[in-house]
């Protein structure tokens, strides 16, 4: 999973603009729209023009209903969801500004690494394509890292921060970064062993989407003290268990591809521990190399993956309800809809048919 989502449900999102979510967001997405333009700016001192393109529109919150603005909103709905859940704890503005900066380079670093890890080819920096996609993802991943120096030292330079805070948020971050790719590296060659439910939450998804989301708490971590330093440990704890509840999502997105590869997979642990005998029967060729077909999931594995998706509703439900109970402003009524609104095209009909099932 990466901190990037996708809103494919039109009537989760159209329910969440009518409850007022876009609009309470705006702040925070005009700010973070500047935390982008800052670190594309930065850019142009870390490498060359003959390497870069021109950076892209970044829209304004004015423009939250346009095209462009949806799609800013989509690409960093988490980073200015976090940016918002900050300003609710009442961090310092520039403070604010650093960790939405840094926020970026760290959705960054993370989309690149997963480009090595699934062949893919996503870059969130204007970069001229002169090679193939491991490499740019390469290219990305040192572009990143000299962006990230560059923010600090000018939080340093504002007086946000001092020059000894730099090395303990670099460590912190790469402390964490580590620990997830600790995981996901361990899954290179598939995996044999299938724990289960309860074991591969606590093992694997409270790293790979926890600790993910818990990224943007590492420089917070680090800088602040007394009250402020509780208030984000709390939030830091939900922010977590809603990384917890996008992975669990993401596994019955992801379920056909997973157990191709023998990847960690909740919806593979939910039918191999607790399944219907029928179920058992159905995975056990998957598991052994069978094809594994689409649609499958809804069709002989939805006992199962109903009840995967209570685990996201009930991770989700009890983040939401710890930030409100912190002050925040976002209503937990609506933490089913945000679970249904963030998924991919792919998960979609997936998602309404376990739905349909109430």
């Amino acid at each position: 999973m990466t901190l990037s989502p996708v809103f494919r449900s039109a009537k989760a999102v159209q329910l969440l603009a009518e409850q007022g979510v876009w609009d309470g967001l705006a702040p925070d997405m005009e700010a973070q729209a500047d935390a982008v333009r800052r670190v594309y700016a930065d850019l142009e001192s870390v490498i060359g023009a003959r390497f870069r393109t021109g950076a892209p529109h970044v829209p304004s919150a004015a423009e939250v209903t346009t095209p462009e603005g949806l799609h800013f909103l989509q690409e960093y709905f988490f980073l200015i969801l976090f940016r918002s859940i900050f300003r609710s704890l009442g961090v310092l503005p520039g403070r604010l500004q650093a960790y939405s900066e840094l926020n970026f380079c760290i959705k960054g670093t993370i989309t690149a690494a997963d480009n090595i890890f699934d062949d893919q080819a996503k870059s969130l920096l204007p970069l001229a394509d002169h090679a193939g996609p491991r490499f740019m993802s390469i290219l990305q991943l040192m572009s990143f890292e000299r962006l990230l120096r560059a923010v600090l030292d000018r939080a340093v330079h504002d007086g946000v921060i001092s020059t000894d805070d730099v090395g303990p948020i670099q460590r912190s971050l790469i402390d964490r970064m580590a620990e997830i790719g600790v995981l996901e590296g361990s899954e290179e060659g598939g995996v044999d062993v299938i724990p289960t439910p309860d074991v591969m939450v606590e093992s694997v998804h409270r790293v790979r989407g926890g600790a993910l989301f818990a990224l943007a708490f590492a420089a917070p971590s680090a800088l602040e003290q007394g009250e402020m330093a509780a208030k984000m440990a709390r939030a830091e704890e939900a922010i977590a268990r809603l990384g917890t509840a996008f992975q669990i999502v993401d596994d019955l997105t992801d379920f056909e591809f997973d157990v191709a590869r023998r990847s960690h997979n909740l919806l593979v642990s939910q039918i191999a521990h607790e399944g219907t005998e029928t179920e058992r029967a159905a995975f056990e060729p998957l598991w052994e190399g069978a094809p594994v077909r689409a649609g499958v999931v809804e069709e002989a594995f939805a006992h199962a993956a109903r009840s995967v998706l209570e685990r996201a509703y009930a991770e989700a439900r009890a983040a939401f309800g710890t930030l409100a109970e912190m002050g925040y402003w976002f209503d937990p009524a609506l933490a089913d809809e945000v679970v249904h609104a963030i998924v991919g095209l792919e998960g979609v009909s997936r998602m309404e048919a376990l739905i349909a099932r109430d």
